[in-house]
């Protein structure tokens, strides 16, 4: 979503600054900041740290900017913002949901209803949507959000994307360390990529000599004869040397429907809270 906002608002000219706090990272960095980097460039400015603010009002002094877009931070109270948008992964039922440390919820599921917009992702149609999502949006529209596929490259330096079938090598072996990897999975079936067996890990996991050694394993036991993985795992295996292996990174975006309606909402209510604040 911030990939997809980010390119919209430069498309239109707009400076455009990106807080966030860099989960799990270290100097300045993460391993989502340099996903972001890597597809943004320097198009954008960064603000990486736990205090968002104070990386907002160093932007503004040292470059300025039209747009601020802060990345998790629905919960950052501290940072006024003028459009809330709360993303609800659509594989996951409202109901039985609990908050830390029982379940993953930061705050109850009635905190949506202070959200301007709501998108459920992996969604594509409106009968993707149901009562209780759509009830616990309160006064927020809501739309749907499907993931893109883009096409897949060598891991290393950016390349314009190949269909799938242009690459050189299958059948393959998918990991991930990501907050939903099935979800991940489900994607490389809907995208009828040729996948002999699959490995997870954590969330922001990085990989290390083990880990490698147990994923070539894997893969041979499978039958595969390459990887494939995200564009966040990416940044967690620089310096991995992977002798004979080809490993592919799936590229992606976000569809959002219906996008008119969505993009002309985000400018409204931009418009709209800045002509009331100044």
């Amino acid at each position: 979503m911030v990939l997809y906002l980010a390119e919209k608002f430069l498309a239109e000219g707009k400076r455009v600054g990106v807080l966030t706090r860099g989960y799990r990272g270290s100097r300045g960095t993460s391993d989502e900041v340099e996903m972001l980097r890597q597809r943004l460039g320097d198009r954008v400015v960064f603000g990486v740290g736990a205090n968002r603010y104070v990386e907002g009002s160093r932007i503004e002094k040292e470059s300025g900017v039209d747009v601020f877009l802060l990345d998790d931070g629905f919960q950052h109270l501290q940072l006024a913002r003028d459009v809330d948008i709360v993303l609800w992964d659509g594989t996951k039922k409202f109901q039985r949901q609990w908050m830390l440390p029982a379940g993953s919820l930061r705050e109850p599921i009635s905190a949506i209803g202070r959200a301007d917009m709501l998108v459920i992702t992996r969604k594509t149609a409106e009968s993707d949507r149901n009562g209780v999502t759509t009830s616990a949006a309160g006064d927020g529209l809501v739309f749907t959000a499907q993931s893109k596929l883009l096409g897949f490259r060598k891991i290393g330096p950016a390349e314009t994307p190949k269909p799938l079938e242009q690459l050189e090598y299958g059948p393959f072996f998918a990991f991930c360390g990501v907050g939903n990897p099935d979800a991940f999975f489900q994607d490389l079936r809907r995208w009828n990529a040729n996948v002999e067996g699959k490995m997870s890990f954590i969330d922001h996991h990085r990989y290390t000599a083990d880990d490698w050694a147990r994923l070539t394993h894997a893969a041979h036991t499978a039958g595969a004869t390459a990887f494939v993985t995200t564009e966040k795992d990416e940044q967690n295996l620089r310096g991995r040397d992977f002798g004979e292996w080809s490993v592919y990174i799936a590229v992606i975006a976000l569809t959002v429907s219906p996008e008119p309606a969505f993009d002309e909402e985000v400018r409204k209510l931009l418009n709209e809270r800045r002509n009331t604040s100044s």
